[in-house]
């Protein structure tokens, strides 16, 4: 068994996983590692000692940031003014989450092993998250019961498909479109 990670090498892999992450953004997957080691303010050994490989580095960039959105949800439940607020404010974020992935859709069709679990703890981790922020939304009333995550989440992401290679289509917009449309109004 392991020992856990001290607080600082919790932040110094966090501050690493955030650079490639934006050099994943800027570059796409084959960034260059000295790139993201400059971003990261860090030397290239110090990441090759953290991921190995490049394919290790993409699995923690995906993890890392999946992770993030998960834990933004109760969050943003207990802060925002309304469910349907937080429900909004998340679903912005998992399309932030979905169109800055550009390069790693075909790098997740890999035969790597590794690659092979993402969809599975992507699933695990946000499923439970939308879910739960579309029942509050539901239970104050303000949305209909009976909508799916998954089908909300699946319908987002194909809103999101090619978003990142046409500078003429806002996905956040008809996805903004969407979060208006969920609103249940009185009659």
């Amino acid at each position: 068994m392991s020992r856990p990670k001290r607080a600082d090498a919790r932040r110094n892999e966090s501050t690493l996983l955030d650079a490639a992450a934006a050099a994943f953004v800027d570059s796409g997957v084959e960034a260059p590692v000295r790139d993201i080691a400059a971003r990261a303010g860090v030397g290239v050994g110090t990441i090759y000692r953290h991921f190995p490989t490049r394919a290790d580095l993409i699995i923690a960039v995906y993890r890392h940031q999946v992770d993030a959105c998960a834990e933004a949800g109760p969050a943003l439940l207990a802060r925002s003014p309304s469910p349907h607020a937080a429900l909004g404010e998340w679903l912005n974020l998992f399309v932030d989450f979905l169109i800055t992935k550009h390069g790693l859709a075909g790098v997740l069709q890999s035969d790597s092993p590794g690659f092979e679990t993402l969809h599975t703890y992507f699933l695990d981790r946000l499923l439970p998250v939308c879910a739960e922020l579309l029942a509050a939304a539901a239970s104050a009333g303000e949305i209909s019961g009976g909508v799916k995550a998954y089908e909300l989440m699946r319908g987002i992401g194909n809103l999101c498909i090619g978003s990142e290679t046409d500078p003429d289509y806002n996905a956040r917009n008809l996805v903004n479109y969407l979060i208006t449309g969920l609103r249940q109004t009185s009659e």
